[in-house]
């Protein structure tokens, strides 16, 4: 990972806590008055050792460690009391708190690297990823432009990001959520820091690239003594990373223990109700359809398998969708990104079919081809007897009551400066399927079914956590009782807690309203929960596809193989390795303009099992 791994731990390796949080008390103020965002908070974290602070979105997690880097200022917030000691490269201990901005910025990214959770708010739109890369190492170490440029080449492979090259020049806005996030951890990497706080790294990354990160930040931390901050709500990531973990829960610390402790023998029981809330991988071996997660403290909760119904809502044939990609002095259309190429299924009314697969793998294309967000090139997409790509403007608008989106970012896709009640109402105000106080009377009930306060209403999205935020635009998705819902990562971003509670919410209203759901996401053990079918995505084409049973329990594509394997277990006695993972670098989807595909062609291993018999690329 680094030139010179021996160099790396200095003063204070191994003779003492690197870091020490203690008594943090952190306040922000709010139109209501002060509210405390983390009351008081005790740990520390030693050289070479990964510490994962864990617990629900609002628990305080990530102002901990924004205190940390001293951002947390920049967000309104306060330390109102306690220290944060660090012990520097060269310098000793020295207390965070009370560092001059100065000498915080000579600290932010060269001794404390930072992986922020959404990766589109981390990276600057105006400039390239090359110059995004190159700008800490030229400020810190001193490097000049070609020395810069080649180590940001070498961070892009190690990150494995197909086309480096050609990822140097392009914007963030080019790069898919997964790609982006790669860059991220890239630019974090980049100085070699002592401390590496991570927060929610692999959220928005897929289970291939999130096992090959996590091993890489592994590695990472065992050939230069960097200690690791680790925040996120994902327990089998914990697994596989922690040596301690610290429980968090509204702005206290509730348990702290080695990871072994947490798992085999959790004494409080906000632990207890974390862990029993994590899907597991194999947990619906045996059952054909899916079923609502049984959580801790629901004792009155009715486990019943959404049978959904044999009605086909949505047929698609064929639909391929490429993104031109031009070049040269006069931006002339040189070649074709093949987003999504000659994709079929069906979905039946009542029913979930998941799209998984790696990040650029064209499943988001997929869902927003589906929809008309972006025009497809060739298929046929069919909806309840209406032909999707043949409406004109006006009858698409009157077409999309029916069909709504969630996506995956909650903060790009909510605007900043509207109260949420309106943001919530907007879609009901502009079909006018309610009017006057019945609106608001809808949006209340709204906000009691994605389980939020009603006090939320006055906020404004950016007073909310991120699992808060998607949990309003799944109320919003809801707002006009549609029948096809695409929840493009809608729960990626959610703690456990919430994400059982949210995907339960999603399979209750589908089977109280007969909810179709198309389900894009990499998480493979929310897609075992939830599907009745998967389609397995790979470069574009639907690789494998079948009812959910038969695609988890027999996968016959080598890549679905390989996807499987990946997923991390909550288990920190089943950890997997690098050499556990051999994926194969992914091939470019990047066609020349006279470029002719072959057709998918599928064998039928069992009924409704389907396995791509052209080849993929894989």
């Amino acid at each position: 990972m680094l030139d010179h791994p021996q160099d790396a731990p200095r003063t204070g390796a191994g003779a003492g806590p690197l870091a020490r949080i203690s008594s943090l008390r952190v306040s922000f103020e709010t139109k209501d008055g002060p509210v405390l965002g983390v009351e008081d908070v005790s740990f520390d974290i030693n050289p070479g050792e990964t510490v994962c602070v864990v617990g629900e979105s609002g628990s305080g997690k990530s102002v901990s460690s924004l205190s940390l880097m001293r951002l947390v200022e920049y967000g309104g917030g306060e330390i109102a009391g306690g220290k944060l000691l660090f012990d520097r490269r060269e310098g000793g201990e020295v207390d965070l708190a009370k560092m001059p901005a100065g000498e915080m910025r000579a600290i932010r990214g060269n001794e404390i690297g930072m992986i922020f959770q959404e990766p589109m708010t981390a990276l600057n739109p105006v400039f390239t990823v090359g110059r995004q890369l190159t700008e800490g190492l030229r400020v810190h170490k001193g490097l000049t432009q070609a020395q810069a440029d080649a180590r940001a080449l070498e961070l892009l492979r190690q990150v494995r990001i197909p086309e480096p090259e050609r990822r140097l020049k392009q914007y963030p806005h080019e790069l898919s959520g997964g790609m982006r996030q790669r860059v991220v951890i890239a630019m974090a990497l980049a100085c070699e820091p002592r401390l590496l706080i991570a927060d929610e790294p692999t959220t928005a990354l897929d289970v291939t690239i999130q096992a090959e990160i996590l091993a890489l930040m592994d590695r990472l931390k065992r050939e230069t003594g960097t200690a690791v901050m680790f925040i996120t709500h994902d327990m089998a990531v914990v697994a596989q990373m922690a040596d301690r973990v610290v429980v968090m829960f509204r702005g206290n610390k509730v348990e702290e223990g080695t990871v072994e402790e947490i798992f085999e023998n959790p004494q409080h029981p906000y632990t207890k109700a974390l862990l029993a809330a994590v899907p597991k991988l194999g947990e619906m071996t045996g059952k054909d359809l899916p079923e609502p997660m049984r959580l801790l403290g629901r004792e009155d909760q009715k486990i019943e398998p959404i049978t959904g119904s044999d009605e086909v809502l949505l047929e698609v044939k064929g639909l391929t969708t490429r993104f031109p990609v031009r070049g040269g002095f006069f931006r002339r259309h040189i070649s074709n990104v093949h987003a999504v190429e000659d994709v079929s299924f069906t979905l039946n009314k009542g029913r979930t079919l998941s799209l998984v697969g790696e990040s650029g793998c064209g499943k988001s294309s997929a869902g927003r081809s589906i929809l008309r967000l972006v025009e497809p090139m060739a298929g046929s997409v069919m909806m309840d007897g209406v032909d999707i790509l043949s409406l004109s403007e006006s009858a698409l608008r009157e077409q999309r009551r029916e069909m709504q989106m969630i996506f995956q970012d909650p903060f790009a896709s909510l605007n900043p400066q509207m109260q949420l009640a309106d943001q919530v109402a907007e879609p009901i105000r502009n079909y006018g399927t309610e009017s006057g106080d019945a609106v608001m009377d809808r949006v209340a009930g709204l906000f009691d079914r994605v389980e939020l306060p009603r006090s939320f209403m006055r906020r404004f999205p950016h007073e909310l956590s991120g699992g808060q935020r998607q949990r309003i635009a799944i109320a919003r998705a809801l707002a006009l009782n549609p029948k096809l819902i695409v929840a493009d990562e809608a729960v990626s971003a959610l703690d456990v807690s919430v994400q059982a509670q949210v995907l339960n919410l999603m399979m209750e209203l589908q089977a109280e309203l007969n909810l179709s759901y198309l389900f894009i996401s990499h998480d493979m053990a929310v897609v075992e929960r939830v599907s009745h079918d998967v389609g397995v995505m790979y470069l574009g084409r639907i690789v494998e596809k079948g009812p959910r049973r038969a695609v988890f329990e027999n996968p016959q594509h080598p890549y679905t193989q390989a996807l499987m394997k990946a997923v991390p277990i909550a288990d920190p006695r089943r950890r997997k390795s690098e050499k556990d993972l051999n994926f194969k670098p992914i091939p470019s989807p990047i066609h020349s303009v006279d470029y002719k595909a072959a057709r998918s062609e599928y064998n039928e291993v069992s009924p409704g099992h389907f396995v791509l018999t052209t080849d993929s690329g894989y």
